[in-house]
């Protein structure tokens, strides 16, 4: 198919996308997840054949929350295990991987490391080797994070800032990176990664994190705790703008300079704590609650954002919703969430 040699050469792979996904087949790992969950969302509204790796298949999984479990196949399995992902890969067909999947909880990290190393190292060299085998796959995105650049001097973090992750979660995507972009060098693997500012939205049923808690604190009427002081400045992006930097890189893969290239996707607009909380009771229509302080955070940054400029030069992508405008909707599928969960 003809995607139009002018957009291809611009950049504006945006507006390539619409038409790019139709009937490819697309293997993705987290889809039983938030972010990933969203991605595979997208990619069945662009009439892809979607693929997802489950390894327990229980209800109410991420994709379950869009609608999508008659709508994908699943492949039951554990990315530690090769085989499994091999067998998926040229069953299926499979020509574009989105590798999403992680366990992305810093708490959970803190406390259990090697677990996380399992699922978030392990889990990356295992399917970076089943791409490596197939003989059909064209293009990979390997999520990374903006926590693989641990402390930093300088900010914004820029994709030419090292990468530092020092604490177990953040050396775990440093990790992740590193190998994806090494498969690249080694074996000219089509892929490319994603370092993403803390995304947000509805879907996001890990309520130890403080966009989910805090909503449903508002919602239920109950105090919220803040663990850190409240003064942790972090860039929160909506996951409709994640989900559509996922498939906007995997259509810019295309172009060989894409290959082995690294992108932050980001809002470059941080806010901390107390902020981003003080918005949401105001969206919640609860404005001037206050929430609790507990100081008790440890191990984590106090102050990243990222710089967006890469992406927005050769990507052509930019967010799409302001902090308040992704509030805004995220406040109402919960409030839908919960209405449904009480009735």
């Amino acid at each position: 198919m003809n995607y139009g040699k002018k957009a291809w050469l611009s950049g504006k792979f945006g507006d390539l996308m619409e038409d790019f996904w139709g009937e490819k087949n697309v293997f993705v790992t987290g889809a039983d997840g938030f972010i990933g969950s969203w991605v595979a969302k997208e990619l069945v509204e662009k009439n892809a054949n979607v693929v997802v790796l489950v390894r327990d298949l229980k209800p109410d999984l991420g994709f379950d929350l869009h609608g999508l479990r008659d709508k994908i196949t699943i492949v039951k399995g554990d990315l530690a295990d090769l085989s499994v992902l091999q067998r998926a890969m040229n069953e299926y067909e499979i020509e574009s991987v989105f590798h999403i999947a992680a366990q992305a909880i810093v708490g959970i990290a803190n406390n259990s490391p090697l677990s996380t190393f399992e699922s978030n190292i392990k889990g990356t060299w295992n399917i970076l080797e089943a791409c490596r085998l197939s003989a059909n796959v064209k293009r990979i995105v390997v999520a990374s994070s903006d926590k693989a650049y641990g402390i930093q001097k300088e900010l914004p973090y820029t994709e030419k800032s090292p990468l530092l992750g020092t604490y177990p979660y953040d050396a775990s995507k440093a990790c992740t990176d590193i190998l994806a972009r090494s498969y690249f060098a080694t074996y000219g693997l089509p892929v490319a990664v994603t370092r993403n500012a803390n995304t947000y939205g509805g879907g996001d049923m890990n309520f130890s994190r403080i966009v989910p808690d805090a909503i449903r604190c508002l919602i239920e009427g109950k105090p919220f705790a803040v663990r850190s002081d409240g003064t942790p400045q972090r860039d929160y992006m909506y996951v409709k703008d994640a989900a559509n930097a996922y498939l906007i890189l995997g259509t810019a893969l295309e172009k060989k300079e894409i290959h082995g290239e690294a992108f932050n996707f980001g809002t470059e607009k941080p806010v901390s704590v107390l902020e981003l909380f003080e918005k949401l009771a105001k969206i919640a229509g609860k404005p001037g609650q206050k929430p609790q302080i507990l100081g008790q955070a440890g191990h984590e940054i106090g102050r990243q954002f990222l710089s967006a400029k890469k992406a927005k030069k050769m990507l052509g992508w930019q967010p799409k919703y302001s902090l308040e405008g992704g509030l805004k909707e995220t406040v109402e599928w919960y409030r839908k969430y919960f209405s449904r969960k009480t009735n």
